[in-house]
Parts: structure tokens; C-alpha cells; sequence
């Protein structure tokens, strides 16, 4: 069986991943050697050996760093970020897009001196930024459905959780979703 494709999830030394969006994930050449360097702790494994010519073991599918990284700091704003703190839905039409469907609008036009920052910026459908054209918000006949601020990272992390990547493997799940009801 191939080991290509079979990636670990990274937690904090708490056990909380490292990124809800982008998931935090590494490849499994670079799970094994931060086990070698013994910077991390194995949680969970595939079923998937490796093997070199003294040793051989599971893959890593969960590791956890032994020293804690505090990811306290502002988030950056990026076009991406400001999508994310939208939840990648248009905030005039309130429908979810794919971030390359989504454009940013400035309440206040930036030929009107307005600046391209947090409390000025919403993710718009086209055809929204379109219709809204280069007028202030009370002269649109637009809403917004919240006016933007500057997110916190706890606030982006919470919003990553709506987004899955494509590819989960069963022993993730615990490590990510600690709000899902539990079965019997």
C-alpha cells in the first residue's frame, strides 16, 4: 500500500490542532522526522509501515508537539482572512461562494480616500460589488449583514471549523470536531 497521500494532523501540545482552515496537516516524511527529532508525540497511527534497514513502524496520522506554540497574535489581513471572517458568503445577498467567486467592497470607496482595511471591507458576490458600484452604503439600497471588524485568530479558527477539507481521516476526528454530539 502507497504511503503517498497519507498526511498527519498536527496538534498543539493541548491537543487543539495547530489550524481549523487551512487544517494543519504535514507530509508523512516530515511527521517521521519530527518523531525521529522527537519533537512530537504519536496520538494516533495508519495502518501503513515503513520501513528502513533497522526499523520499522506505523505512520503517524495524529501527532502533537511537545512544546506549546501560543498563536495569540492578530491575524493578518489578507484578502483570504476577510473571506474567512465572512464565512466566504457575499454580505449584501448573504449566499455562500468558493473564495475565487468572491470579490472585496469598500463601504467607503476607495476614491473617496477610503482605506482597504478590517472595518472598511466585506466579501461581495460580483454581482453585489457591482451593483453597489463605487456609492456609499446608504446611497446603494444595500444592507449589510454585519458590519466588518477585525476578526480575532479565535474568531477565524471557530469559522475554519465550517470548512472540512476534502480529505479526513477517521482518526482525525476527535482531535477536530469537539462540539459534535457523541453516539450511544
Amino acid at each position: 500500500m502507497s504511503v503517498i497521500g497519507s498526511p498527519a494532523l498536527v496538534l498543539n501540545a493541548d491537543f487543539q490542532p495547530l489550524s481549523y482552515y487551512p487544517l494543519s496537516l504535514c507530509s508523512w516524511q516530515d511527521a517521521v522526522k519530527a518523531v525521529f527529532l522527537e519533537r512530537v508525540s504519536v496520538i494516533e497511527s495508519y495502518e501503513q509501515v515503513v520501513r528502513s534497514p533497522s526499523i520499522s513502524f506505523k505512520l503517524p496520522s495524529v501527532v502533537a508537539l511537545k512544546n506549546f506554540i501560543m498563536q495569540h497574535r492578530r491575524p493578518v489581513f489578507t484578502r483570504f482572512n476577510v473571506f474567512l471572517r465572512d464565512n466566504f458568503t457575499c454580505q449584501y445577498c448573504y449566499q455562500r461562494y468558493s473564495a475565487n467567486e468572491l470579490t472585496f467592497d469598500h463601504l467607503i470607496p476607495r476614491y473617496l480616500n477610503g482605506k482597504t482595511i478590517w472595518n472598511n471591507v466585506v466579501s461581495a458576490c460580483t454581482s453585489c460589488n457591482f451593483k453597489k458600484g463605487r456609492r456609499l452604503l446608504k446611497h446603494s439600497n444595500m444592507k449589510l449583514e454585519k458590519m466588518p471588524s477585525r476578526p480575532t485568530s479565535a474568531q477565524l479558527q471557530n469559522n475554519g471549523r465550517n470548512f472540512p477539507p476534502n480529505f479526513l481521516h477517521e482518526s482525525w476526528r476527535d482531535y477536530l470536531y469537539w462540539d459534535t454530539e457523541l453516539q450511544d
